[in-house]
């Protein structure tokens, strides 16, 4: 199962996006946005699980999926 989130950036993020995308051969600078996302909540969770690992919570199974792929 997946969610849809539509989001507007600003034209130079989105430039960036892309130029991320194509170099590191990602279809579509939405796939970049995704992996990107899936990357910063993992981040934030390695934080919070530093901080009080009683306050541990799980990341969409599927973004982990999607990450490993990218590698």
């Amino acid at each position: 199962m997946s969610r849809k989130i539509q989001i507007d950036v600003p034209d130079e993020l989105f430039a960036q996006l892309m130029q991320v995308a194509e170099a590191m051969g990602i279809s579509n600078p939405e796939e970049a946005a995704t992996v990107g996302l899936a990357e910063w909540v993992l981040r934030r969770k390695s934080e919070l699980d530093d901080r009080d690992p009683n306050e541990k919570y799980v990341v969409n199974e599927a973004l982990d999926e999607l990450l490993e792929r990218k590698k």
